[in-house]
């Protein structure tokens, strides 16, 4: 890992704490344990201020080019829930591959366990898009 544990900008960190308390009543299994794996995560996580926020550094918005160790690589964008859109490749932060990604920085290889299965997934690229002006509203 990169910087050494998961980097989270404060705003997004109080957010994602709340979504995650309420998302307890998922039913899919894998999806629980890859919240559960992620709110475990946070608890070493740095928060940080937005503008001490590494430009490379996955977060609400950014978009990601993702290769796996079974032979896939895909760009995907990791959005607030009722934001994702499949069709245009935005993954909800409360889908294990959202979860998987949250924090993580350009270059970082992690091993998370989803639906088919234990896979190595390497972060080739991360780009950042605006900021969601929702997650403001909301905290």
């Amino acid at each position: 890992m990169k910087y050494g544990s998961l980097i989270v900008e404060k705003k997004e960190y109080v957010f994602l704490k709340r979504i995650i308390n309420i998302s307890g009543y998922v039913e899919d299994i894998e999806t629980q344990k890859s919240l559960r794996r992620l709110n475990d995560e946070l608890k070493t996580a740095q928060v940080v201020d937005e503008w001490d926020m590494p430009e490379d550094v996955i977060r609400f918005n950014s978009r990601i080019k993702v290769a796996s160790d079974q032979g896939w690589e895909k760009n995907v964008q990791v959005v607030i829930p009722e934001d994702k859109d499949l069709q245009q490749d935005k993954i909800s932060i409360l889908t294990p591959m959202g979860a998987a990604l949250f924090g993580y920085s350009e270059a970082d290889v992690i091993e998370w366990r989803f639906p088919s299965g234990e896979q190595h997934l390497t972060i080739k690229e991360v780009m950042q898009d605006e900021l969601n002006d929702k997650i403001e509203v909301i905290i």
